[in-house]
């Protein structure tokens, strides 16, 4: 539906509606695509509805920082395509790419999804820099929940390049053993529109939403927070939102399982 209002679309909400028919706590379908690129050492094409996001991850050898002599690290970033919504603009990343590639930063990062001390080549010299590419392909909302699912499947099928230490070069050509990763913490956005909280925002509910919250976490604990919108939140919102993100979290990383074991990979937690 183009060029709604927020009057009618809260007008909707207050029937217990929402515009595609869906509860107020119910995703759209997620599809899951992985392996689709040969050069990267991991991807994955992730749909949520019509909301498509592609991502890439690739590897390479690099110092580490002056804190973490001992660790690599990850570097995520995020193009959305011009193809993808009419608002994207060609050039320098948008601040809404900035903080989408964040926010995936952020949950991967404080759940410490990654073993990062074994990616480790030599300590205070070598690391590996695990490089996440998120590109929108198609934006029909809540492209934030389809790129941090994106890049945790695409990271869970990533197989390691060969270093050849010696002659200090990346043999990207023979890949043997997995990423360390050992946990994946989900995200879960969530959009209050008027007094209404609502699960998955579509396009139209994204641009009238005053306030959104989105929320990383495994199982029940909580590993990453970001608050979006101009409109405040109760702590009693947050609460409920909190609530609904831990519940549809487990759900989706449940759903996800499913397929990995279809792959025969590795259960994470």
């Amino acid at each position: 539906m183009d060029n709604i209002s927020k009057e009618y679309l809260i007008s909707v909400l207050d029937k217990k509606n929402r515009l595609d028919g869906r509860k107020f706590d119910e995703y759209r379908d997620i599809v899951i695509e992985t392996n689709i690129s040969k050069h990267a050492e991991g991807s994955a094409r992730v749909k949520i509805g019509d909301t498509e996001v592609i991502v890439g991850v690739k590897l390479e050898v690099g110092e580490p920082y002056p804190e973490s002599l001992d660790a690599g690290t990850i570097i995520v970033g995020a193009e959305f395509l011009a193809m993808a919504n009419p608002d994207f603009e060609s050039g320098p990343p948008s601040v809404e790419s900035v903080e989408l590639s964040r926010v995936v930063d952020r949950g991967i990062r404080e759940s410490k999804a990654i073993d990062f001390k074994k990616l480790c080549i030599k300590v205070g010299e070598k690391v590996w820099l695990v490089l996440i590419d998120i590109y929108a392909i198609n934006d029909d909302g809540n492209m934030q929940d389809a790129a941090s699912l994106a890049a945790l499947v695409a990271l869970a099928n990533t197989k390691m390049p060969v270093y050849d230490a010696e002659k200090d070069k990346v043999n990207y050509e023979e890949r043997k053993g997995k990423l360390p990763l050992v946990k994946m913490p989900v995200e879960c956005s969530l959009a209050k529109i008027g007094k209404h909280i609502l699960v998955d925002p579509g396009l139209d509910e994204e641009r009238w939403m005053d306030s959104k919250l989105t929320v990383a976490s495994i199982n029940d604990r909580i590993h990453a927070l970001q608050k979006g919108g101009k409109g405040t939140l109760s702590l009693e919102d947050i609460e409920k939102m909190l609530k609904i993100a831990i519940e549809k979290n487990e759900k989706t990383l449940k759903n996800v399982e499913k397929k990995w074991n279809t792959l025969n990979m590795k259960k994470l937690e």
